[in-house]
């Protein structure tokens, strides 16, 4: 079974927890083993499971990559001003695949799923999500 997320993002860097739309995705395969596979389409978004007990971790992520990829200084950045996006999402990578374990995400207490925005505020991203039943 495949879906399609689609959400807005409200800033240029955010992760936005999808954990809620992935396991509906889920609920609706009837799946009870095997794999899903969480993707986002376009080059400046990306994937990540990561902890959601509070909005620290998330805010630490975005940080982090603005240190490691500073805006305005890449040869992309001379097209359309997101060169940074580009290397920030493909580092961080665009999808993730997590077990399915007995109808529910594999995921354990403190993981959750995000969407990574590098360069938004989008009205509209669209993540790719596949529920493939090993049953």
């Amino acid at each position: 079974m495949r879906e399609i997320i689609r959400i807005a993002t409200h800033r240029r860097e955010q992760l936005l927890d999808i954990t809620p739309q992935v396991n509906a995705v889920v609920q609706a395969s009837n799946a009870r083993d095997g794999l899903v596979s969480v993707y986002a389409q376009g080059a400046t978004g990306a994937i990540m499971i990561q902890e959601n007990w509070d909005q620290s971790v998330q805010t630490d992520v975005v940080n982090l990559l603005r240190q490691l990829i500073p805006q305005g200084v890449w040869l992309h950045d001379r097209q359309d001003g997101n060169g940074d996006a580009h290397l920030k999402a493909g580092l961080v990578g665009p999808s993730e695949t997590i077990p399915l374990i007995d109808g529910k995400l594999g995921l354990s207490t403190w993981q959750n799923i995000f969407f990574c925005e590098f360069d938004g505020p989008r009205s509209q991203r669209r993540v790719v999500c596949t529920v493939i039943d090993a049953g």
